[in-house]
């Protein structure tokens, strides 16, 4: 048995509920563990005059403010998510910091861009959610200007990711028993398989793709820990929903799965990600 897919309306309310709060609550260590990846993402990027940066789920907009501080103000640099908290707090921060960087809280597979706008688009971890890849990026594909750059970074497969599945293997006795997902379900693994990668590029209107596996080691401090794996993934829903002594009894259990990756005072791991590049083709798809 699999699980159907969630559609582009239940990732919404996703994000715009617990989930897209509990980035909004961690942003300071999800950005500060990512960096090493943002850091790829954003290396040589820079709006041009008259142009712009498009990122496709921004979240807290770490990534589109990386982007226009590299540009300088030389051109727009824009950021979409449909989560609205986390576009709140990216509006917050680009202001706070006197950044010219602006967010759109929309949905990158139906908005309605300008055509040919962007002469980069780019995506740390947000492009492996939508519903309707094809469309989505068909639609990115209309926002790109003549042989821009789309470039982002996805998880390759749960295996050779552990550290990302570490609570949910541990926690396995508390949690709901659930089907299988499709492979090809949105989700943070969506795009493991590299074939799928390839497929829907060519599918949607790009070209010249260039799919590269890398190894990137991230890190968290330790304190921060128990913060990341209560919050986030399905362990933060049963989380919310046991007594206290439960709760307790779920983290004591869970808790020593993590010690493999504790290094003095920081949890550090490999994050196993491709990093894809690829170009408008000369003619978007209608």
């Amino acid at each position: 048995m699999v699980v159907t897919p969630e559609s582009n309306d239940e990732q919404t309310a996703r994000w715009n509920g617990p989930a897209g709060q509990a980035w909004v609550d961690l942003q300071g260590v999800l950005d500060e563990m990512f960096r090493p990846l943002e850091d790829l993402l954003v290396e040589g990027i820079v709006a041009k005059p008259g142009g712009g940066v498009l990122d496709v789920g921004c979240g807290t907009g770490s990534t589109t403010l990386a982007a226009a501080r590299r540009s300088g103000g030389a051109g727009r640099c824009v950021g979409i998510d449909l989560s609205g908290p986390m576009i709140a707090v990216a509006r917050e921060r680009a202001e706070r910091a006197g950044v010219p960087a602006r967010f759109l809280h929309a949905d990158a597979q139906e908005h309605t861009f300008d055509p040919a706008a962007f002469d980069t688009i780019m995506s740390r971890f947000g492009v492996m959610f939508f519903d309707d890849p094809v469309r989505a990026f068909a639609n990115l594909r209309w926002a790109a200007a003549a042989d821009a750059e789309f470039r982002f970074v996805a998880w390759r497969s749960a295996a050779e990711n552990p550290f990302m599945t570490t609570a949910e293997r541990a926690a396995a006795p508390f949690l709901p028993e659930r089907p299988a997902p499709r492979p090809d379900a949105p989700g943070q693994f969506a795009f493991a398989d590299r074939g799928r990668i390839q497929r829907v590029l060519e599918a949607s209107g790009w070209a010249g793709i260039d799919i590269r596996p890398i190894d990137v080691v991230c890190t968290l401090p330790e304190p921060e820990l128990e913060r990341y794996f209560t919050r986030l993934g399905p362990l933060a829903q049963v989380l919310h929903e046991v007594d206290g002594p439960t709760r307790e009894q779920v983290i004591d259990t869970v808790r020593p799965g993590f010690d493999t990756y504790l290094h003095g005072g920081e949890v550090r791991f490999t994050a196993a990600c491709w990093l894809v590049r690829t170009r408008a083709a000369p003619h978007p798809i209608p």
